[in-house]
């Protein structure tokens, strides 16, 4: 007999001895359990392979689980141990064995008492998994030693380049001349060329002294203004930020600009990193309310397309959750968190637990608007608390003259004499309502909502479930603003109209009263100049006397007619009021689309994702691999969650934090990170070409030891790369250098890269002398005002309106604005790490033959002329300096001045604007 079949009867055996045993006291391992997983699962969960991930012969294995993300079983808790729902075959979608091998049923009853019992183990109760991995991103960052290399170099970028141009027998190419070296630092550090004026002014005073005018260059073009408008479109790049929602109905973001602002200002401020990136997660307890414009930045589906089914709702929900992790994954932690959503990462160390532990910092996020949190200094909340003393200055005087009504664009407001009652009832004297919300307020907490239902209150009313049912009362106090509102219809022959009464839980003293048709729509998408349809409804309210009697107490009608004919001085104090509330909505705080705060639910792990199958509780928390225990509960306020959460990604301990940073602005700067993949440095990402210069450059980010500047100084960094001499290379290929890296990614020259779309546009504007240099703001249009469902149309793409920076268009997701989208333009619907470079005729045909090429060229050519007082010759040469920052060779200038005579000197320009030196940098 073999040692085979002995071993298999031996097995046998004793799974009937189990059977026997089934009923008989407490669960004993080695007897009951250790025979079932042996002989039913181990074969393909053993040592020696592990389907799914999944291993069976270790306990600290099965408390981990597989790729499912979930545990194979919890301690005490049966209902909550995915191995009994698998073998059990509970779940329709993995049944393990399959039918044919199906545990028997006394089997899964022991399994079950076994579990239930603790899941003793002998000898392994104490055995634990570390999280742990050896690939290098999640690695501490130690700074290396700076390699010596022969010659001098002061810039330790240059000693690691250098060194490692050596292993492949190449070195430095010569230096770029200084025009090429004067252009290409404007563009990198400003994204605009140089000016005539600055060009002249540069060659002399290189001149004189190269080294001593080339750092004066930069020092300068870091302290352009325009220098945060480059550095900020490259960050709004990778977070996906735009002005629509990217839907069906890719419906306006009102006042999103208000962020994108928060961003040139942080990198011209030069910001320290680390708190531009806690300021992103939790400005809103920082006094930067306006920069977590960056949590709701990515695409959503917005609440009226989403509908009223349940499951879809909280589908939606998950979505939403799921566009705030690939932001915050793509752009801080440079790692695919998304893909932990339905299982554990495939690559990486992150589990199905991490991601929801990560979901649970952000839970009280929501995609819309809210007045921004700013500090004191902040010229916005300076101003808005002078008009909110001038409301309070006219409310003072109206008070003693009876109630009044104020228009807040969102909501009508209506002020009373305060009344201390159980219950209120408003009748509504036209015979169609349709209101989202109806807010009650007292003096003491004053913005405390009571007609709330979580503080206890009820609604009733007529008719309750609003037109055919389908608009229930009770939308009227769940503190969601928008489409779902109540909307009651009644007969207009009826002598009854719609009534509405709240009960509260207890006596409150109350003196507002608020009413909205659809608040969501004024804050978050209606346009800026755009006024909604906000009816004025005519109502009376009564309120509930100690002895259940109903009392009159006030009505609209009465406020906003009688007393006006009563007080004529009431006139003045209410036109003020107005005036000072529509100052605020556009010098205050205004409403913005930063993100809106909603009460932070339990977080639950979703099985393969899905929301219709919540599993066991997670606290929120970091990555488990980078010791992310923020000891928080589900208890825990959505400000501190994220506050914590903010305060532990930048650590300096964190290795990804400052290594992810680092390379984006090396990709920046070069053209090309030090990891390609600028935004996965995980096992599915490219390794980093200079591991040791990249771990250099983040040690020397967070703690500056050579420059000796800031910590975490973004400006400093980049100050550093581009004095390298590694920068201020030619860019002119090399026989030796193509043959051993073609794609220069050791930088042995400056590697060419053609520039961005808005560069091209930007430097057409600069060269005519029609670019208006004014920093932020609102966007300009270039679109018109469509209907909901309808699609964004381009009207004027060229026009006066339109002659600032590209930055400043209005970034509208899935639409082509029929010039520079065919320079690779971002559609902001995807994380776009690193722009793709395409070639392709419309770019030709754009630049030649479009309204805005055309137009400019001729613009150009006009200012040429005037410049040149009238020579034809010089207004050529001027036309290249303006365009090309250099002036022509001769044999252009020949060409170019023959061209104009038999046709226009605008023809010139277009063709200079289609030149490669002009779309690429030197």
């Amino acid at each position: 007999m073999t040692l085979t079949i002995m071993r298999a009867l031996a097995v046998t055996g004793a799974l009937l001895l189990t059977s026997v045993a089934a009923h008989a006291g407490e669960i004993d391992f080695e007897r009951d359990i250790a025979p079932i997983l042996e002989e039913r699962c181990s074969y393909c969960h053993g040592e020696d392979e592990q389907e799914s991930g999944l291993r069976l012969d270790r306990r600290p294995h099965l408390l981990r689980g597989g790729d499912s993300g979930l545990a194979a079983i919890v301690p005490g808790y049966p209902e909550k141990s995915y191995l009994l729902d698998v073998v059990s075959h509970r779940d329709p979608d993995v049944k393990m064995p399959p039918d044919e091998d199906r545990i028997p049923d006394e089997e899964i009853a022991l399994l079950t008492r076994w579990v239930q019992e603790g899941a003793v183990w002998p000898g392994q109760m104490d055995a634990e998994l570390e999280v742990e991995t050896s690939h290098w991103s999640f690695q501490p960052v130690v700074r290396p030693e700076v390699p010596q290399v022969s010659g001098r170099t002061s810039n330790p970028v240059d000693a690691f380049l250098l060194h490692r141009l050596a292993e492949d027998d190449l070195t430095y190419s010569d230096s770029a001349d200084p025009r090429s070296l004067l252009r290409r630092a404007s563009i990198v550090l400003t994204g605009l060329p140089p000016t005539p004026d600055e060009t002249t002014a540069f060659l002399e005073a290189y001149a004189k002294s190269p080294e001593e005018a080339y750092a004066e260059l930069v020092d300068r073009l870091l302290a352009s203004p325009h220098f945060g408008e480059r550095w900020a479109q490259h960050w709004l790049d990778v977070i996906r930020w735009a002005e629509t929602n990217g839907s069906e109905a890719n419906l306006y973001r009102k006042n999103a600009w208000i962020y994108r602002d928060y961003v040139v200002r942080a990198f011209n401020d030069d910001t320290p990193y680390d708190q531009f990136v806690r300021e992103q997660i939790a400005g809103d307890s920082l006094g930067s309310g306006e920069a977590t414009g960056f949590l709701v930045a990515g695409p959503h589906v917005p609440a009226a397309t989403v509908g009223r089914e349940p499951s879809a709702i909280r589908q939606a929900r998950a979505d939403r959750m799921d566009e705030v992790m690939q932001t915050v994954g793509a752009s801080i932690m440079g790692v695919t968190i998304g893909c932990a959503r339905c299982h554990n990462h495939k690559f990486d160390p992150i589990s199905l637990q991490d991601y929801y532990a990560l979901t649970g910092v952000f839970q009280d996020i929501e995609f819309g608007s809210r007045r921004p949190e700013l500090a004191p200094e902040h010229p916005r909340k300076q101003r808005g608390q002078t008009l909110w003393r001038e409301i309070g200055t006219h409310r003072k005087t109206l008070r003693p003259l009876g109630g009044w009504e104020e228009n807040w664009g969102a909501f009508r407001e209506l002020h009373f004499k305060p009344v201390t009652t159980a219950a209120i009832r408003l009748r509504f004297k036209t015979v169609n309502v349709s209101v989202d919300e109806l807010e009650v307020f007292g003096p003491d907490q004053r913005g405390k909502n009571l007609a709330l239902q979580r503080h206890g209150t009820t609604v009733s009313g007529y008719p309750e479930g609003g037109n055919e049912g389908r608009n229930p009362i009770t939308r009227l106090t769940d503190g969601e603003y928008g489409t779902m509102a109540w909307r009651a219809k009644v007969d207009k022959e009826s002598e009854d109209r719609p009534w509405v009464r709240l009960d509260f839980e207890t006596p409150v003293t109350i003196e507002r009263l608020r009413l909205s048709s659809n608040r969501e729509y004024y804050f978050d998408t209606d346009y800026l100049t755009k006024k909604p349809y906000l009816p004025r409804y005519e109502y009376d309210i009564d309120v509930l006397t100690e002895d259940g009697e109903w009392k009159p107490w006030v009505g609209t009608w009465f406020v906003n007619r009688k007393l006006n004919e009563q007080h004529p001085e009431r006139k003045k104090a209410l036109a003020g009021i107005q005036q000072a509330i529509d100052a605020l909505e556009e010098e205050g705080p205004r409403p913005s689309f930063i993100g809106r705060f909603v009460e932070p639910q339990v977080t639950r792990v979703l099985l393969r994702g899905s929301p219709e199958n919540p599993r066991d509780e997670v606290m929120p928390a970091g990555l488990a691999v980078l010791d992310g225990d923020l000891g928080l509960t589900s208890d825990s306020s959505g400000a501190e969650r994220r506050l914590a959460f903010a305060n532990w990604i930048t650590r300096p301990e964190n290795p990804l934090t400052a290594r992810v940073m680092v390379n984006r602005i090396w990709h920046h700067v070069f053209g090309r990170g030090i990891v390609a993949t600028t935004s996965d440095f995980g096992e599915a990402g490219a390794p980093p070409t200079h591991p040791e210069l990249l771990d250099w450059l983040a040690a020397e980010f967070v703690e500056p030891t050579v420059s000796g500047g800031t910590a975490w100084s973004m400006k400093g960094l980049i100050r550093m790369l581009v004095m390298s001499e590694a920068f201020r290379q030619s860019s002119r290929p090399r026989e030796e250098g193509i043959a051993r890296d073609a794609g220069s990614a050791l930088l042995w020259r400056f590697p060419p890269k053609r520039v961005e779309a808005e560069v091209l546009r930007d430097a057409i504007l600069l060269a005519s002398g029609s670019l208006d240099p004014a920093i932020g703001g609102r966007s300009y249009r270039i679109h018109n005002e469509k209907a909901t469902y309808a699609q964004w149309e381009v009207v004027d793409n060229y026009g006066p309106h339109t002659w600032r920076r590209m930055l400043y268009q209005e970034r509208m997701r899935r639409v082509d604005d029929q010039m520079f989208t065919a320079f690779d333009f971002p559609d902001c619907g995807q994380v776009r790490a690193r722009r793709p470079v395409s070639t392709t005729p419309l770019q030709a045909l754009n630049l030649l033959n479009s309204d805005f090429a055309v137009d400019q060229a001729r613009r150009i050519a006009e200012r040429a002329r005037s410049d040149a007082g009238g020579d034809l010759e010089k207004a050529v040469d001027r036309c290249f300096e303006l365009l090309l920052s250099r002036p022509p060779e001769q044999d252009e200038r020949t060409v170019c001045v023959e061209l104009a005579r038999q046709e226009d000197l605008s023809l010139v320009c277009r063709a200079l604007m289609n030149s490669n030196e002009f779309a690429f940098l030197p």
